[in-house]
């Protein structure tokens, strides 16, 4: 009787444990429950997954050979700065191609000078050249190449991680698909057009100086309307000077919100990029607009307080993903390691930027394979006929298990509705996201139970025949279809578990409930139908049993 009492105490207390994981789930019974026991309970139940509540699935790609691009305009930029440092008067210095740097110069004696500068880079390599004695062509390594496309693709997931989770989206899921794909999944993401935008934004922020000095400057258009940028490209193109661009400031008139571009002339060397961003906030002017406050680490205030002390009366251009955002003129030494970036910002647009720049950027641009938007009311659609479904399968088995085996089958429907409760709790238990292909599981689940007490009762059924009595014949079924069982569940368990580990998204939904189900569906077959069994063999001797 001490055994059957401990395994009575051992499933009332898996029950009541089951329970009190699953109140979290109903947040409107959950916030009517006393504080004390709102303090004990989990504050977490279980999320519904992106099919079952709605929100966003996005499959990206990463442009890895525009990120060895960025890579070589950095590194062109460096041997710049390296050759100014070490005083070696240069033409000029370019990417040419994707992974190539070519330095064009006059003197030809400057070429060994050079060529020790270019030592302390030894991601390249020179490219032997004939007939080249006022030129060095340097080509990135083979090697670096794969180690900047492979970086690209981990940097980016951790960008996105940082940006999602500054966003506020629950349970977000993003993971590496393949050589070089993003997926995203945001359920019950509300402003879907809003997140895709922060998600892909490259947010790359450069610091450029504008060229002042050239005459082409002064005939560029003071604005120009929204779509016109591509004419005035091709317009200045032959004459733009070596080294430069033209960029675009996006201005929105307040009285109408029509919007206009101004055309700058920048210099294309960058002087600070945002990689030495500790900080970014939203602060209001006074004029009460929005504007976003970047504050530098240590190097880039250093690096930010010589540009300016070199650079006083003159306009620099703050740069984000190629768009001027603002062309102040610099007025004086801008000491403290703090800037400004302003324009015609929305609060919510400043917010977004200030978010971006905080999680950094995206070593490479975004481009989106697959966009999926799943609304809420298709969500709610997924739900009802997921439990109409549970509900029917579960009415169908447990009919079954009543005309067909009587008494027991009674017991056995036992075992299954104490399954779907644990099952239930365990889920709520671990936080876990509940998909469509999780009901599919649940569903699953049930049909495994209703044939692990099939095999126990048809072993009692031959152990019955035989002549033994009740409580023998019940204990040598229960013996003999033991090993059976565990046979079956551990085979379908690795089943589970290596879906789990290879799956993704709606998979994994699928390998949790079925993974839970098998574990839990071994301990109410095997101990709590059990139970039942050895209560009534018990407290009075059966002679006859109904199965």
């Amino acid at each position: 009787m001490k055994k059957v009492g401990g395994r009575i105490a051992l499933l009332g207390v898996v029950v009541i444990l089951s329970i009190a994981f699953f109140l979290p789930s109903y947040p409107s019974l959950f916030r009517s429950l006393p504080d004390w026991l709102k303090k004990v309970l989990p504050s977490k139940g279980i999320t519904l997954g992106l099919d079952l509540q709605g929100g966003i699935h996005l499959v990206m790609e990463v442009e890895e050979d525009r990120a060895v691009e960025i890579a070589v305009d950095r590194s062109v930029n460096s041997i710049q700065d390296f050759l100014v440092d070490k005083k070696i008067p240069v033409e000029s210095v370019k990417r040419t191609g994707q992974a190539q740097v070519t330095i064009e110069f006059q003197n030809k004696e400057l070429k060994s000078e050079i060529q020790k500068v270019l030592e302390e880079f030894p991601s390249f390599f020179e490219v032997e050249q004939s007939g080249a004695a006022n030129r060095l062509v340097y080509e990135l390594r083979e090697g670096e190449i794969k180690r900047i496309k492979d970086s690209a693709i981990n940097q980016a997931l951790e960008t996105i991680r940082n940006r999602i989770d500054q966003f506020g989206v629950a349970e977000p899921l993003i993971q590496r698909q393949g050589l070089k794909q993003i997926v995203v999944q945001l359920p019950g993401i509300k402003e879907p057009k809003r997140a895709k935008d922060l998600i892909k934004e490259t947010a790359l922020l450069e610091f450029k100086m504008l060229d002042e000095s050239s005459k082409l400057a002064l005939e560029l258009p003071q604005r120009i309307p929204k779509g016109k940028e591509e004419e005035i490209l091709k317009q200045f193109q032959d004459r733009l000077p070596e080294g430069d661009q033209i960029l675009f400031e996006k201005v929105v008139e307040k009285d109408n919100g029509r919007e206009f571009r101004i055309p700058y002339l920048i210099k294309k060397r960058v002087m600070l990029a945002g990689d030495v961003l500790s900080d970014a906030r939203v602060s209001i002017g006074q004029f009460n607009e929005p504007y976003v406050s970047v504050t530098f680490d240590a190097k880039g205030a250093h690096e930010f307080d010589r540009i300016t002390a070199e650079n006083v009366k003159k306009r620099m251009a703050i740069v984000l993903d190629n768009t001027v955002y603002s062309a102040p003129v610099i007025q004086e030494r801008i000491s403290g390691g703090r800037a400004q970036i302003s324009g015609t910002f929305t609060m919510q647009e400043a917010n977004d930027l200030a978010i971006v720049l905080r999680a950094g950027a995206l070593p490479a641009p975004l481009k989106i394979i697959q966009d999926l938007t799943v609304g809420p009311s298709l969500g709610r659609d997924s739900i009802e006929k997921g439990i109409r479904s549970t509900l029917i399968a579960g009415a169908v088995v447990v009919l079954f298990m009543m005309i067909y085996y009587r008494f027991s089958g009674v017991i056995a429907d036992f075992a299954l509705a104490l399954n779907l409760i644990c099952l239930i709790g365990a889920l709520a238990g671990l936080n876990a996201t509940l998909t469509l292909p999780g009901i599919a599981g649940i569903i699953l689940t049930i049909g495994m139970g209703v044939d692990s007490n099939v095999l126990i009762f048809e072993r009692i059924r031959e152990e019955l025949r035989q002549g033994k009595p009740v409580r023998l014949a019940v204990d040598g079924g229960y013996d003999k279809a033991l090993l059976t069982i565990i046979d079956s569940h551990v085979t379908t368990l690795i089943t589970g578990l290596a879906l789990f580990l290879f799956g993704t998204g709606p998979i994994k939904g699928f390998a949790v409930t079925l993974c839970l189900g098998i574990a839990i569906n071994l301990f109410t077959a095997l101990i709590g139908t059990k139970v039942i069994f050895d209560v009534l063999n018990q407290r009075r001797k059966v002679e006859q049993l109904s199965i």
